[in-house]
């Protein structure tokens, strides 16, 4: 590193001023070389936090890289957290944690470079507009090694980054491992029937039935975005995602807190798409909105209704992303039953770095086997997705 540059953690993004993150790439809707992606932005990620969702309290302890000049101007950084447990973000190590423990050694604390709760990709390696990526991201990389160094901790995991930034990582030494999402992919579709015409007839047929089945007993869905997101919307859609969440997880993530305050900051990023039934919201999902694409994150529901799942977190989500031209809808982790909906097997990424040798070595020879699978896993579904021969390129 040149004299002149600062590497530094920062627990807090109380301490991070907002206009300085804004410039980062992808972090802001205004003149950024990457599309804009909402949860690297300064207003998710304090939300979080100020929300009590992500606090070291819960096990997400800030932990932010920021590169600087002498004089305080951020250059780059990696949103950061040490945790002491494995929960919440979707790309699974406890069995590493688990080896290395038996083995006598200390897995946690470790550093987790990724957006809390949020199994999305996006860039985690930001550089400020206008500055030298080829640069900056190397020395992102290298200085959370350093960190991982400095403080003691096992490692470092950066997950869900896009795949133009693991070439950074692997040349720094980092492990690569990768998983599957399902991801639709708008190729220009003039409307939802558009795409459903690219489907073979069966598929195409069993989809219109399910959308008509899902809205049986009088069941209407809104789209609620921006200044329709009042306080009392964010009450019925907790109770929603309360409901469900306990059912799931034992303990929902994330607080009421949280809701208003990206209501209030970010809420024409924002898509609630929600049921109702005989006049009020029995189930609904959340969405952002990005430059290119749409992203959902959870569902809930106080009514069980059949298909209603599929239609609202599916089906209008691609609905929505061809009326607004986006590229994709990304609809989070796992869940094969989205190829029958015209989602496709689309591979994310991760980087790890483990400080210790022999754990290094074992969990590299794993990762090699690991990435075989998922590559025939993604060939295996692509032969099963709903799309007439020849309809599809590979994704």
């Amino acid at each position: 590193m040149a004299d002149e540059l600062i590497l530094r953690a920062e627990r807090s993004f109380k301490s991070i001023p907002s206009t300085s993150w804004s410039r980062l790439a992808g972090a802001s809707r205004s003149g950024s070389v990457l599309p804009y992606n909402p949860f690297v932005s300064h207003a998710y990620l304090s939300s979080l936090e100020e929300s009590g969702s992500a606090t070291e309290r819960t096990g997400w302890l800030g932990h932010h890289l920021l590169l600087e000049t002498a004089d305080g101007t951020l250059l780059g950084a990696v949103a950061g957290y040490l945790k002491n447990h494995s929960q919440g973000e979707y790309v699974f190590d406890q069995g590493w944690a688990d080896a290395f423990e038996r083995a006598g050694g200390d897995y946690y604390p470790k550093l987790q470079c990724a957006v809390p709760f949020t199994p999305a990709t996006g860039p985690r390696l930001l550089v400020a507009e206008g500055n030298d990526r080829e640069m900056i991201q190397p020395a992102l990389a290298e200085g959370l090694k350093e960190l991982t160094r400095q403080t003691g901790i096992s490692s470092a995991h950066i997950t869900f980054l896009p795949k133009n930034e693991i070439a950074v990582f692997e040349t720094d030494g980092y492990l690569h491992r990768t998983d599957q999402q399902f991801h639709f992919i708008n190729e220009g579709y003039a409307d939802h029937d558009a795409f459903l015409e690219t489907l073979a007839s069966r598929k195409r047929k069993g989809l219109k039935k399910e959308r008509r089945a899902a809205l049986e007993g009088g069941i209407t869905i809104d789209w609620l975005t921006g200044k329709d997101l009042t306080e009392e919307i964010w009450d019925q859609f907790f109770a929603f995602y309360m409901d469900t969440g306990s059912r799931k997880w034992g303990r929902p993530y994330l607080t009421r807190k949280f809701y208003s305050l990206i209501g209030e900051r970010m809420a024409d990023d924002i898509l609630l798409i929600m049921a109702k039934r005989d006049g009020r919201y029995v189930a609904g999902a959340i969405n952002f909105i990005g430059g290119d694409a749409l992203y959902g994150r959870h569902w809930g529901c106080i009514e069980d209704h059949p298909f209603l799942h599929f239609e609202v977190c599916y089906h209008q989500a691609i609905d929505f992303a061809l009326a607004k031209g986006l590229n994709r809808v990304e609809a989070g982790a796992q869940g094969e039953h989205k190829l029958a909906r015209g989602y496709l097997p689309v591979t994310t990424h991760s980087a790890h770095f483990i400080a210790h040798p022999g754990l290094s070595r074992a969990v590299g020879d794993y990762l090699e086997r690991e990435r075989q699978e998922v590559e025939q896993m993604g060939e295996i579904l692509s032969e099963h997705s709903p799309f007439r021969k020849g309809e599809r390129q590979d994704n």
